[in-house]
Formats: structure tokens, sequence, C-alpha cells
């Protein structure tokens, strides 16, 4: 048994003598009996606290700031014995409290600077910010003050990965950058992007021909899902003959729709040979990238859908513009003007 706990059995005790010492003694001192009473459960309640905080899953921190609290009532090394903390890591946390830690001056500097460019400095720019002040720090002392107190940027925070589903098929990258074909339904490429509005995300799927960069056929929905991909394969395919389908290919990257079951099965079902980037590797499907970029450079981001029924409106608008009026600047045609002249 500790000290503290064998205190608080004594005043257990010296209550129960007292209280048969007011039994034989009548008419006796009462407000000084109500005193040691007061005293008796105010260390009752010390005592439990201090059990509660014993346990192994609080922080040594908040342990080391309860014995500091009480270090002029009980015996720091009796209470670091309770607690179960060590005596030279109550004195290391006595000395970080009372002396600032040695990057302050710094952190404060850099906090300030933080609020007034609004939080968009890395630690590269703090860094060269710092040297235009005279502050000549190593760039990792900058990168390890602003992570430890929380001073990091807000702008282009690295997202954490995330599986969407399960990747049951997978194939060779039978496209090979190969971009240039001789009849239309030869290869397809197709992609997911997204478009923000002020309801959320909007989700547009798409198939490109690559012999004329035009649009065979797209979808949206307000979520990622696999009956996007499916849908929209399902709209290319009715403007394809049927002989024609043993012949094309469709390109895609390595999103959790394309390696699903379901896609394998409609791509069998269709004919269609399906082809797949290399992982991390946006080259390989390059033309449907391409697509995105131009679309989101010439309208999303001109003129910033604030519904899901006006980007709709946006997209259709332009798809339909791309396709029939937009002139490519290597063959000098629209891209179904020059699918009708072949």
């Amino acid at each position: 048994m500790s000290k503290p706990e064998k205190k608080l059995e004594s005043f257990r005790r010296r209550k129960a003598d007292l209280g048969k010492c007011r039994a034989n003694q009548p008419g006796g001192n009462r407000q000084g009996t109500g005193l040691r009473d007061q005293t008796i459960k105010n260390r009752e309640r010390t005592a439990a606290g201090f059990s509660a905080i014993r346990r192994k899953e609080v922080k040594p921190n908040f342990k080391y700031a309860v014995i500091h609290r009480h270090c002029e009532r009980y015996p720091i090394k009796e209470m670091c014995c309770f607690f179960e903390v060590s005596r030279s890591g109550y004195y290391k946390y006595l000395k970080h409290i009372e002396h600032p830690a040695k990057d302050f001056k710094l952190t404060e500097k850099i906090r300030a600077k933080q609020e007034t460019c609004r939080r968009t400095y890395g630690y590269r720019r703090m860094k060269l910010w710092l040297d235009s002040e005279g502050i000549a720090k190593n760039p990792k002392t900058v990168l390890r003050i602003m992570h430890k107190y929380g001073l990091l940027s807000e702008v282009r925070r690295r997202k954490k990965w995330q599986k969407m589903g399960d990747d049951k098929h997978r194939y060779d990258n039978l496209l090979n950058r190969e971009f240039n074909v001789d009849y239309p339904n030869q290869k397809w490429v197709t992609d997911i992007s997204y478009i923000q509005t002020k309801e959320g995300v909007l989700y547009l799927s798409m198939i490109r021909d690559l012999y004329d960069r035009s649009i065979v056929a797209y979808k949206t929905d307000t979520s990622q899902t696999v009956n996007l991909v499916l849908e929209t394969i399902h709209l290319a395919m009715k403007s394809v003959k049927t002989k024609s389908r043993r012949e094309l290919q469709l390109h895609s990257d390595q999103g959790f729709q394309y390696t699903s079951q379901a896609y394998f099965n409609l791509t069998k079902e269709y004919g269609i040979t399906p082809s797949m980037s290399r992982r991390g590797n946006c080259y390989d499907n390059a033309l449907a990238e391409n697509f995105f970029g131009i679309l989101k450079a010439e309208c999303i981001y001109r003129h910033k859908p604030e519904t899901f029924e006006e980007a709709n409106k946006m997209i259709d608008d332009y798809i339909y513009f791309y396709n029939h009026e937009r002139i490519q600047l290597k063959t000098g045609l629209p891209p179904l003007s020059l699918r009708q002249s072949c």
C-alpha cells in the first residue's frame, strides 16, 4: 500500500474513533467535529481523484501537472511513485514550463507571417521569406517548427489515399501511347473528372475517339460509381456497328470502376478489347486528360457553375460546340466534320 493510501486509511480510522468518542460524550463540540468531518471528506475526494488520474491511459504530462499542483501538500517522490511516473520526467516538465522553448521567437514570427499571407506559405516559401528578413535557418528546422505548432500551409494539402473498390481485373497497356489511328471507332479513351459547384461535386464520365478527337458519349452524376462508367459505354455503343465492335479498343486508367467485374462483363459482352494505363502514369491516357483540361479552361473555370443543373447545361453546350464547331489545329476542321468527310 502506497503512502497516500495509508494516509487515507488513517483518516478513516480517526474518523471512526472520533465517532465513538462523540457517542460516549454527548453535548461535546459539534462544530469541531463538523470541521474534522469536512476535512476528511475533502481528503477522500482528493485520494479518489488521484486514483482516477493514476490510470495508464492518462498522459504523463497531465500527471506531472497534477503533481505540480499538489507539490506543497504531498512529497513529490511519493506522488511520482503513486502515479507511476519518473521524478526525472517531472523535473524535465518543470524546466519546460518555467523556460519557454528555444524556438519561441521564431515560431511567433512564422505565426505572424502566416496570418498576413492567409496561411498560403509552405516551409520552402517561408524559408525564403526568413532569408529576406536576415534570419538564416535550415529548411528542415522551418518545417519542424511549422509542423509542431500547426503552422503548415492550408492549400494543396496532400489527401489521404483511399481505396474505393476491389481490383478484380487489370489489363495490359495495349494502346501504349499510339494515339494516331486510321479510321473511326478503332481506339477510344475514357476517364472520369469532377466539377465543383456550390451544391457539391458533379462527376463527368466521357469517351473520346482518337480518330477525330470527338466525344462519342458522356454522362454526369453526383456520385462516382461503376454504373456511371457502364452507362457511358452503353451510350457510346449505340453509334457503333456490330461488325466494327470486334476491332474496338477502349483505354482507361486504373480507377476502381475500370477494374471492376461489371466493367469486365460489359466489355466482354460488346466484344471490346480493354486497355489500361500503367499505375501512376497519366501520360498513358493523355488524350482523355487533355479534353478535361480544355473543358475546364475554356468553359468551367471562366463561368463557375453554382448548381448541378447549371453545370450540366454548360457541359451539354460546350461538348456540342466542341464536336460541331471548335476547329482542331491539326486538321483544320471540327471533329465531327472530319468524321463525316471520311
